[in-house]
């Protein structure tokens, strides 16, 4: 933060259980530069002749920082008017819920919305400590994009990774059709074969019978690897999930979302829909979580009118980790969902395990499962359960409010 003093130039994270996802035991681990300078033993002393804050663990499990591929950075929604657009998230509600690694997108509104925007938003998040990374595009054919190609967007705007969300089943999507799709597709994997970045075509799937359908033929008929796409909202409809089982087996990665579930809905909860997929025998490799953290989560009338929503929370990330560990699954089985296997499509190599020489993205959780601290590029933003780094017009709200004149108060 501007103004802001230098801290030391090394931190030791001494006497922590940690998890890489797969169990290491009680180890320290130095950081530095941003990344995991060494894994030592649990009781190491810090380096001699160095500036280096130790940090107690005190056997905590530590993780890496949860990777969050579906976020919308400068706010979604706008189905029911104005006023019904979203406001961006703020960087501590990334934070306390353990996220240190955002992929920004745009959803039904890629018109009041620009990719200007969305890639402003992402450079703001970098600068405040985040990892983050955007699609260009939206909902809607032809993508909205910077350059005014899928492909130059991807190849030379540092930010941009691949496009989406795209939307399938859904009456707000524009209806692609099947060639709209393949042509796409194809824009987005050269891209990614010319820059190195994840080229993917991330796939918003809506309530519709049509499903998955157009992706089928698309892996049927064509010569795009299935890798390319990268279907969300898979676990929205049960029927949709089982279809979403099929393409992971065939090598696509699918997309599960933390979104709330109600008793009797035709859905599934993240929880239970990450157990059924590692239950399923496909790929454990090939599936994600995420948190839709932005967006509006809108339910329609039968005539596509908006009825109601609710927000995106980024905090549904590590509810879900604390639920699934709450019905006993091992830590190692279910992490990989929300760290190793989002970096792996993404192409994010120093992202998503705790190694040497890896980004310095750390999360201690307390013996309850929530969130304690959070290193983000081995900074300190969550110490203790509490926001220690927010972002520069949350500290001006608090400052503001603090000032603010006492209604009930009359001279």
């Amino acid at each position: 933060m501007p103004g802001s003093t230098p801290g030391p130039s090394l931190v030791l994270l001494r006497n922590a259980d940690v998890y890489a996802p797969e169990p290491l035991g009680r180890r320290s681990l130095l950081l530095g530069g941003g990344r995991i300078l060494a894994i030592a033993a649990a009781d190491a002393a810090p380096p001699a002749g160095f500036d280096c804050e130790v940090i107690e663990l005190d056997g905590r499990r530590l993780i890496p920082g949860l990777i969050d591929g579906h976020v919308h950075v400068t706010g979604g929604g706008g189905e029911g008017g104005f006023a019904t657009r979203v406001p961006a998230p703020a960087l501590s509600r990334y934070t306390r819920g353990g996220v240190t690694t955002v992929i920004g997108l745009l959803g039904t509104d890629d018109c009041a919305r620009s990719t200007r925007e969305l890639v402003a938003t992402v450079l703001a998040l970098r600068e405040q400590g985040l990892s983050a990374w955007a699609h260009c595009g939206g909902y809607h054919l032809p993508p909205t994009t910077l350059t005014g190609s899928v492909r130059a967007d991807i190849a030379f705007v540092d930010p941009l990774i691949g496009v989406g969300e795209v939307a399938l089943s859904d009456h707000r999507s524009s209806q692609p059709t099947f060639d709209e799709l393949l042509r796409l597709a194809s824009e987005a994997h050269v891209a990614g074969l010319m820059s190195g970045k994840a080229g993917i075509v991330h796939l918003h799937l809506g309530d519709g019978p049509r499903g998955l359908e157009l992706v089928r033929r698309a892996l049927d008929t064509s010569e795009i690897p299935a890798r390319v796409f990268n279907p969300t909202h898979v676990n929205r409809r049960t029927a949709l999930f089982e279809e979403a089982l099929e393409l992971a087996r065939r090598g696509c990665t699918v997309d599960i979302t933390a979104f709330p579930v109600e008793d009797g809905e035709d859905a599934y909860t993240a929880a239970d829909a990450l157990l059924r997929y590692l239950d399923s025998g496909a790929p454990a490799q090939h599936v994600t979580i995420s948190s839709d953290a932005g967006g509006c989560l809108a339910c329609f009338d039968h005539r596509g009118q908006l009825c109601g929503f609710g927000v995106g929370d980024p905090g549904a990330m590590s509810a879900t980790l604390a639920e699934l560990l709450r019905r006993g699954q091992p830590l190692e089985r279910v992490l990989p969902a929300f760290t190793t296997n989002v970096a792996a499509l993404l192409r994010l190599p120093g992202k998503g395990r705790i190694a040497v020489g890896a980004d310095a993205d750390l999360v201690a959780l307390d013996s309850d499962h929530r969130v304690h601290d959070v290193f983000a590029g081995g900074v300190p933003h969550v110490r203790a359960g509490a926001c220690v780094r927010a972002g520069a017009f949350e500290t001006a709200a608090a400052a503001a409010a603090s000032h603010a004149p006492d209604p009930h108060h009359h001279d």
